[in-house]
């Protein structure tokens, strides 16, 4: 069985190490795709593997299709909007995700977001402080628990929306559950942004939810771009020169944003929520596990598809 790490941006090589470990202890042979510039190298790369640990990396019909001998996809993180599901099925791929791995990294990440535009990004003025402020956490899962967990710390008072995630898991944590997210945007001053990019919440964070949001609101986002319609939060904020906008994914309308919202605005270069040594190392070993169970003994605990 011959397994292939295909990644633009390269895990660390103690991660490295780590996934061909496991790897070659399973008796298999490890691939390497590091830093890659075009689809045709990854097209090439892929033709005699079973098995491919991605990270951001696109896998779609034509990458499975060059991958006639391909049996799974592992996803070092938590998001796989990055993998075609419905192909990757048509192709008899399993695909999975490695949910929690990069939890904590993301978290401290919000949370340092929260702290830069409180402080007005240590620009010399006065900002405000997070202890006391109302916290809302949209999307419940493992990054919004480990947000929660560290909010704690810094005292402030934290809320929970989450459609799926039943509010007494919400309240056994000391978190207090909220009813809509139209509710968690009125009520709180900082909102950390944690649902995935669906056909339901795509866009689906707008002006008519964000205009209810308190006096020098602050919003979070280290999920996905495409949440956010782009065009109704630059209208909010148009409006609103009290409402700042933290993110760890580029919009679209970047330079729009900097052009217009100077020290309220602020995208980091690129993605660096799990960009963490621990987490870099945590995610890959983990996908190499759960590749070796599934090609060994057919485990699919974390299969997306």
């Amino acid at each position: 069985m011959k397994i292939l790490i295909a990644t633009d941006k390269p895990f660390a090589k103690v991660a490295v190490d780590g996934i061909r470990k496991e790897i070659e202890a399973a008796g298999y042979e490890l691939s390497l795709l590091e830093k890659y510039t075009e689809k045709a190298q990854l097209l090439d790369a892929v033709k005699d593997v079973n098995a491919i640990i991605i990270r951001s990396d696109i896998i779609d019909a034509e990458v499975l299709d060059a991958a006639e001998e391909l049996k799974i996809v592992v996803r070092a993180g938590a998001g796989y909007d990055n993998v075609d599901l419905k192909a990757a099925t048509d192709h008899n791929v399993c695909v999975m995700n490695t949910p929690g791995q990069n939890s904590n990294a993301v978290a401290e990440l919000a949370l340092g977001m929260m702290v830069y535009a409180a402080r007005n990004f240590f620009n010399g003025t006065s900002g405000t402080e997070l202890l006391g402020k109302k916290l809302g956490i949209h999307a419940y899962g493992n990054v919004g628990r480990n947000v929660a967990r560290i909010a704690k710390g810094f005292g402030m008072e934290i809320y929970a929306y989450d459609a799926f995630c039943p509010k007494d898991v919400i309240e056994k944590d000391g978190v207090k559950a909220l009813d809509s997210a139209e509710e968690l945007y009125k009520t709180c001053d900082v909102i950390s942004l944690h649902i995935p990019a669906t056909a339901e919440t795509k866009g689906s964070i707008n002006y008519d939810l964000l205009k209810s949001c308190p006096q020098g609101a602050i919003l979070v986002n280290t999920a996905r771009k495409e949440v956010i319609n782009e065009d109704e939060l630059i209208k909010l904020m148009d409006e609103r020169n009290d409402f700042k906008y933290m993110t760890d994914i580029m919009p679209a309308a970047h330079s729009k944003f900097v052009e217009l919202f100077s020290g309220r605005y602020f995208a980091t270069p690129k993605k660096m929520g799990a960009q963490t040594a621990e987490a870099n190392i945590n995610a890959g070993i983990a996908a190499a596990q759960q590749i070796v169970g599934f090609l060994k003994d057919g485990i699919e605990k974390f299969k997306v598809n």
